[in-house]
């Protein structure tokens, strides 16, 4: 897929809670086709200590209002700066990186989305695609409290949510892996993106079922574009770079 070197304009920066935000970006131009799963090497241009792009996933496209989202987490001085801006500035943008999830080939799917943190953001824009195309999507979330959970009322727009935290403060008290729906209804596949530890426990559980499972990494990364070799992966077919080769992996290639 071709990618893109942009600048693109700020729409607004939506404060989600004290440590998440939403980015929403345009372009006078409409923007160039994306696929669930895929992420952006955003430049900070802000930060005296930042000194490599950010990897951010790709959370929603917008096309009828020509927008990009990026839910970041701001746990560092380059995604605090980008916190930051305001609308009407600008921010360069490499896109898109990586491979997607598997989309849906048959409307008699069944597909469970699986995200804990930060990482439910692929997912919102896996949701509508599965949901657009006609197939069955649910969404498994976690957290470690109801105050952060992330964009529930956009999840419920596409399909059914089911939560966890571990706090019991809402949905069932516990971690994904340990939710009812898991044991009441089987899914054709699970999609997942979150801590590596949710992620492995869960390719497990898929294992166990006989599920089909595919798990989006967050390993580090520097360049996105398979050069620096940072963010390698090990697996059945040697070591693979996440951000070209990934960054979702089929769970049965990884050596969890």
């Amino acid at each position: 897929m071709k990618k893109f070197l942009l600048d693109l304009r700020v729409v607004a920066v939506e404060h989600l809670n004290s440590r998440y935000i939403l980015l929403r970006l345009t372009d006078d131009q409409p923007l160039p086709d994306m696929k669930p799963g895929q992420f952006v090497e955003v430049r900070i241009d802000h930060s005296p200590t930042t000194f490599l792009r950010r990897p951010i996933s790709i959370n929603f496209v917008d096309r009828k209002a020509n927008e990009l989202w990026l839910l970041v987490a701001t746990i560092g001085d380059g995604t605090r700066s980008l916190a930051e801006l305001k609308a009407g500035d600008w921010i360069n943008c490499l896109l898109p990186l990586g491979n997607g999830f598997t989309q849906p080939t048959s409307k008699d799917e069944k597909i469970l989305l699986v995200g804990g943190g930060v990482g439910v953001a692929p997912l919102l824009f896996f949701g509508k695609l599965i949901k657009d195309f006609g197939a069955e999507v649910s969404f498994l979330l976690g957290a470690r409290s109801a105050k952060d959970l992330l964009e529930l009322d956009n999840f419920m727009a596409f399909g059914r949510v089911f939560i966890t935290t571990e706090d019991g403060s809402l949905g069932e008290k516990g971690l994904v892996t340990n939710h009812s729906i898991l044991s009441k209804e089987s899914f054709t596949r699970i999609s997942m993106c979150g801590p590596t530890p949710m992620m492995k426990a869960m390719a497990r559980l898929a294992k166990k079922l006989g599920t089909p499972c595919e798990a989006s990494l967050e390993n580090m990364m520097a360049c996105g574009l398979g050069a620096c070799l940072c963010c390698v992966e090990k697996t059945i077919e040697g070591n693979l770079r996440v951000c070209q080769d990934g960054p979702v992996f089929d769970v049965n290639k990884l050596l969890w």
